[in-house]
């Protein structure tokens, strides 16, 4: 049995959502050509989520749909879409504990935090119709003579895929799918194949909504659905959020379409600086908080640390011991935890063999990360002291392992910073303005903090970062913009004609 469906929180067994209708997929292992999908409680690996039969070929079929609505989402206009956007709005409201309690179980985050989640599905409605943010596609006009005007308006790409990661399966990819449809683009959705349930839960909520049949999308699959979406021909647009892996396939997939629009959000290898005028206890806590949450698995958490030696000894004393008290258990649990499992064994496996070789390399284990005795995907925090950063040995590790370092003075720990394929988010702990100022115009990322850690974020800024971290397409307010494209027009409303010299007139 799958346990989203038994427990009530989907109203459906496991399927695809195409031209407004669920279709039903069928079992694990079965002989339709495809690909299998299944997802369980990371806290409880033996209680199987989700699982279905992923079929390629609905790929097809979903973006054929999606071309064939397009024309009319695009001419219901712009009040049109935003009726039915604020009616996905209310559907999010209302079913927002469901939601919750869905994605506590599929990935294994908080209770908590899955309620900040499934509050932010409803919440980018409102950022996206906010006058300040809607404005940045608005459009604008001109007088070029008495009776001629210029024109600016932005228009939808068309059917734009939309492939969605596990770690904020509701949040992120809900992130690109409310301003595509704004702008009247239609949507072929791909949820991560480790959070299917949650994203049969969006496709669900757009029937719950009244989204129209085509406009909104959701099909099921891992790589080889992923692969045939994001290079399919008739597409105009891929959204992706994920590991850099990933987004350079879809890259290279899409080499030979310079026209497509591809915006990438990925991953980061996020440095805090630590000034020797910090305020210590803020600057401990936050780096613990960002270092930890979501068990190390957000694309902004906190993985390096960059102390100055004034200081050094006693952050990290303190951040150890801080860091070693954290409570972890399933999200759900009746007692207030800190952080739950990582998403399956081989992320907790990838993280532990991070943490050997960094001891192989030379580093130093100030507190190490080990497997809890118990059922489901645990990891402790672990702590690592690097003698120094540098961009040829820089990786990103996706679980609770913070490496920290020693540097020399603000020059040297700018450099260590910025020794990183990465440009995601950093932050800087001090109490002058004066050095901060001095400090974020050399980092190179592109979210930059003051005294709050690289994990904090307003839906209200862009989002998004440089190098392996993105494209220079910022999710967040800005994601309107990649969501459609400006158009120039010429308009005479007269019937003055000029004959240029050199031709007669008639």
């Amino acid at each position: 049995m799958n346990a989203a469906s038994e427990r009530g929180l989907l109203a459906m067994p496991p399927g695809n959502l195409i031209a407004g209708r669920h279709m039903l997929l069928t079992a694990p292992g079965s002989p339709v050509e495809g690909e299998d999908v299944v997802s369980s409680d990371p806290a409880r690996p033996r209680t199987t989520v989700w699982s279905a039969r992923a079929t390629v070929a609905h790929v097809d079929v979903a973006v054929s749909v999606a071309r064939k609505s397009l024309a009319r989402w695009r001419a219901s206009g712009t009040a049109g879409r935003t009726f039915a956007l604020e009616s996905w709005r209310s559907a999010a409201i209302t079913h927002a504990e469901r939601l919750a309690a869905l994605i506590t179980l599929e990935t294994g985050k908080t209770l908590s935090e899955s309620r900040l989640e499934a509050k932010a599905v409803a919440e980018k409605v409102s950022i996206t119709l906010d006058a300040q943010v809607s404005a940045r596609v608005a459009g604008f006009d001109f007088e070029v003579s008495p009776t001629r005007r210029g024109v600016c308006e932005f228009a939808p790409h068309g059917v734009v895929a939309v492939i969605g990661p596990f770690n904020f399966p509701a949040h992120l990819p809900n992130g690109h799918i409310v301003p595509a449809l704004l702008a009247g683009n239609t949507v072929v959705f791909k949820p991560s194949e480790r959070a299917p349930a949650v994203g049969q839960f969006l496709g669900e909520l757009a029937q719950i909504a009244g989204i129209p049949a085509g406009v909104f999308n959701v099909v099921q699959g891992a790589g080889r659905v992923a692969s045939a979406l994001a290079a399919h021909h008739d597409i105009d647009g891929v959204l992706f959020t994920g590991s850099w892996s990933v987004g350079r396939k879809i890259l290279e997939a899409n080499l030979d379409s310079p026209g497509r629009m591809v915006a990438l959000e990925m991953g980061g290898s996020n440095a805090s600086i630590v000034l020797d005028d910090c305020h210590m206890t803020q600057a401990v806590v936050e780096c613990v908080r960002s270092a930890f949450a979501t068990a190390g698995q957000r694309c902004t958490c906190t993985r390096r640390i960059i102390i100055l030696p004034e200081i050094a000894s006693e952050f990290i004393a303190l951040f150890c011991k801080l860091a070693a008290g954290l409570s972890i258990g399933p999200g759900d649990s009746a007692d207030p935890v800190f952080m739950g499992p990582l998403i399956s064994k081989s992320a907790r496996d990838a993280a532990l063999a991070f943490q050997a070789r960094r001891c192989q390399a030379g580093a130093e284990v100030l507190l190490e990360s080990k497997p809890l005795d118990r059922e489901g995907w645990f990891l402790t925090p672990g702590v690592i002291q690097v003698e120094r950063f540098d961009a040829l040995t820089d990786e990103e590790v996706f679980g609770p392992i913070v490496q920290v370092s020693v540097a020399r003075d603000l020059d040297d720990a700018i450099d260590q910073a910025n020794a990183t394929e990465y440009g995601l988010a950093a932050a800087v702990y001090t109490a002058s303005r004066t050095k901060w100022d001095a400090t974020r115009l050399r980092l190179r990322a592109g979210c930059v903090n003051w005294n709050v850690s690289t994990a904090g974020a307003s839906s209200r800024l862009p989002f998004g970062g440089l190098g392996k971290s993105g494209n220079l397409r910022p999710a967040g307010a800005f994601s309107v913009d990649y969501c459609a494209a400006p158009v120039a027009r010429l308009e005479e409303s007269s019937d003055l004609v000029v004959f240029p010299d050199g031709m007669r007139p008639l």
